[in-house]
């Protein structure tokens, strides 16, 4: 699929806000509501815009901690990543769950409190998870964008 000047438009105003409703996005751009639904359906269809993400304030809900941890297992192969990532999902201060490659297997972010409930979070549920060995932290200090 190609996309116009009008198609980048379209998503850089559902990039800035992807709640726009369709006629808020054809006034963004110049087209009317009709024009603007046609075009965005059609980039859902064709898996350009796969979804609309909502974005919580995570210190307005008592997160003051966000932490990056790059996770080496112990042991490889399909039974040990499977376990791992079916276990790491089920735990709700982990927001984010990359398999990557380098160093670690996975990278996760993972938010808490403060450090002491991260320290918490750290040693009774991730590294118990299955086939967990190295983990490095690294703790956010800013984020710009």
């Amino acid at each position: 699929m190609t996309l116009d000047e009008t198609d980048h438009a379209i998503l850089d105003a559902l990039r800035a806000d992807g709640g726009l409703s369709a006629k808020a996005v054809g006034d963004a751009v110049g087209l009317s509501q009709p024009a603007a639904y046609r075009r965005i359906k059609r980039m859902e269809e064709a898996g350009i815009i796969t979804g609309r993400a909502l974005i919580v304030d995570r210190a307005a809900l008592g997160y003051g901690v966000t932490v990056f941890l790059g996770v080496k297992l112990a042991a490889r192969g399909r039974g040990a990543m499977g376990d791992f990532e079916r276990a790491v999902v089920a735990i709700p201060e982990v927001q984010l769950v990359q398999q990557v490659i380098g160093v670690y297997d996975y990278r996760l972010r993972v938010v808490a409190r403060d450090l002491a409930d991260f320290e918490r979070i750290l040693r009774r549920r991730i590294m118990t998870l299955p086939g967990v060995g190295d983990v490095e932290s690294n703790v956010l200090l800013s984020e710009e964008k």
